[in-house]
């Protein structure tokens, strides 16, 4: 093939770098990133590296101009199918303030060749083209990205939701995902050898392809999280981040009936990418080598004496070293390099390669409710390797569990997830796991509930049917949305002396006011309100997690009765068919006990 880029488009937006910023307070500025200078930075037998740089150079700078240095750069070698490429993002003393929003590469594929795209081995389609979205073909529908099939080119696809958002992946399950094409039989794969250069840490979702056809490498995004984890740069603030590199790989085969055999020969080698991380053949001083890191072990554990009366093994845990200071603050962490694992079933893990630096310890442990972060800050240096012995995490507790509501694992997959409306499907995700990555499922909450909202009965009612996945708005009469609120109906033969908690897990939220109230919705029986609540927007983009949140609110005993007892939880802002909060877990503890 001549090209696999996009011919009918021109050079500059076939392939490239890109990157959204603003000034403090502005608005949202998009720019193009390209070199000003070329350079062979290395040239040998076995490997090319090529530099395109664009220096800022404060004193000189005019008008509204990224304040960055920007140096892209691609690396070839002999005997490897693809190429890689990363860049390095520079802020030289003395620049002016500026907030970073995303940035990233995009490859916009040939249209009339790359057809099939592959993200998982349950998440892969013959998708639309890129004209199927416009009018006439698609019907925008209520979130812009949205558009309904009603003329496709390819008529299998009429009827059918095509949105990227759903396309979204966490950066924990991702690492491999692209696009075949026919005539000839192509592979073309974006790799992550490792997350560590990408922001908000494992359970960050980001874009990876979509409709164009398009293949992305997303490096620092704001996607289902929000303005909370912008990059803000003060005054003169100085600032050095390798992104990646990435590996785009290429592949193909000559027999037809063998394309499949693309997709698992790029998970191979993605396999392969992560075992030679970090590379040993990036020339930037700024990349930082493998003898030049360090690594850190440990076991953890979870105390709570309500579960059990030994030491917990923290099994399958999330841990990671992150510049972060405070608990649950690595999600919104976006100017340095994070390192994640997963614990084995015993709570041991091993953290390898990490950059030199000055870290926090952080996790997460399913099962169990808010972040665990280690007590002392730990320094890595070359060739360091630190033996932490045994760590102890305490999660929230004041009280043993009168009543629970869900699994907490920092989602609402455990909940009730309706069948999309006929009208609105993405037939990859019928029969699917990821059901909830259909279109319209807010509006579902009104048909299971047209008249009366949700009422949930400890002891009778199941998660799984009787919770719906978001606590959303109500469509009412001419299509208006209404506050909704959910009760819980519970019963106590006793009531304890003292003050109960309530445990509120948030596994996302979206422009939400959030009000608990007991056995009666006055200002006297309120036990909890937040308000603003999140700016994700999981609701529209089809997903099922956001920016975790712990909240608790305190329960007097006096506003408790033996017998029959009702938790109002209110969702107060209408008037918004796409806000709304997804509970990860919801707990109602009774006073401490000796």
């Amino acid at each position: 093939m001549d090209n696999l880029l996009d011919v009918k488009s021109n050079e500059s937006s076939r392939g490239y770098w890109d990157i959204n910023w603003s000034l403090p307070g502005g608005q949202d500025i998009y720019t193009l990133l390209k070199g000003a200078e070329y350079s062979v930075v290395h040239e040998s037998n076995d490997r090319l590296e090529v530099s395109f740089k664009n220096t800022y150079n404060p004193s000189s700078a005019q008008g509204v101009k990224l304040p960055l240095s920007v140096d892209i750069r691609y690396i070839i070698r002999t005997g490897v199918s693809g190429f890689y490429s990363y860049a390095i993002y520079e802020r030289p003393s003395g620049c002016p303030a500026f907030d970073l929003a995303q940035t990233r590469m995009v490859y916009k594929l040939r249209r009339e060749k790359f057809h099939y795209m592959a993200i998982t081995d349950e998440k892969q389609r013959i998708m639309p083209m890129p004209e199927d979205l416009l009018p006439g073909r698609g019907k925008q529908l209520i979130v812009p990205e949205s558009v309904l099939l009603v003329n496709p080119i390819n008529p299998d696809l009429k009827g059918e939701v095509d949105d990227k958002y759903q396309y979204s992946m966490d950066n924990k399950d991702g690492g491999v995902h692209g696009w075949i094409s026919s005539g000839p039989i192509i592979g073309f794969w974006v790799i992550f050898p490792s997350q560590e250069f990408r922001n908000g840490g494992p359970t960050k979702q980001n874009l990876t392809v979509h409709t164009g056809p398009t293949c992305l490498a997303m490096l620092h995004g704001t996607h289902y999280i929000g303005e909370d984890i912008l990059a803000h740069f003060e005054v003169g603030e100085t600032w050095t981040k390798v992104f990646g590199p990435f590996f785009v790989y290429l592949n193909s085969t000559p027999d037809v009936s063998k394309a499949h055999n693309l997709w698992i020969d790029a998970k191979k080698q993605r396999l392969f990418e992560e075992t030679t991380w970090p590379y040993d053949f990036v020339s930037s001083p700024y990349y930082v080598a493998a003898k030049e890191r360090g690594s850190v072990s440990g076991r953890l554990f979870v105390q709570d004496r309500y579960v059990s009366g030994s030491l917990i093994p923290a099994k399958y845990a999330y841990v990671g070293l992150s510049v972060a200071t405070t608990e649950g603050s690595w999600q919104i962490e976006s100017k340095d390099y994070q390192f994640w694992v997963e614990t084995d079933y015993t709570g041991n893990f091993t953290i390898k390669n990490v950059i030199p630096g000055v870290y926090g310890l952080h996790g997460w442990i399913p099962g169990f409710l808010g972040d665990y972060l280690g007590k002392e800050h730990i320094t890595i240096s070359a060739g360091s390797q630190t033996q932490l012995g045994n760590l102890t995490y305490v999660p929230p507790r004041d009280g043993p569990t009168l009543w629970e509501i869900g699994f907490p694992d920092r989602t609402a997959i455990g909940y009730y997830v309706p069948d999309v409306n006929p009208m609105y499907v993405n037939k990859l995700f019928l029969n699917s796991p990821e059901k909830f990555r259909q279109y319209g499922l807010w509006d579902r909450y009104t048909d299971v509930h047209p008249q009366f909202d949700q009422t949930f009965t400890i002891g009778s009612s199941n998660p799984k049917n009787d919770w719906f996945f978001a606590h959303v708005d109500r469509r009412g009469a001419d299509n208006k949305y209404l506050p909704t609120t959910w009760t819980i109906k519970f019963n106590l033969n006793s009531v304890t002396t003292g003050t109960h908690k309530l445990r509120l897990a948030i596994a996302s939220a979206t422009r939400s006011d959030l009000k608990a109230h007991v056995n009666d919705m006055d200002i006297e029986h309120l036990v909890f309100q937040v308000l603003d609540l999140g700016t994700d927007n999981t609701v529209c983009r089809h997903g099922i997690h956001g920016l975790y949140r712990l909240f608790s609110g305190d329960i007097s005993s006096s506003l408790l009765v033996k017998g029959d007892n009702s938790i109002f939880l209110t969702q107060a802002r209408g008037g918004d068919a796409l806000c709304g909060v997804l509970y990860d877990y919801v707990r109602l503890e009774a006073p401490a006990t000796a």
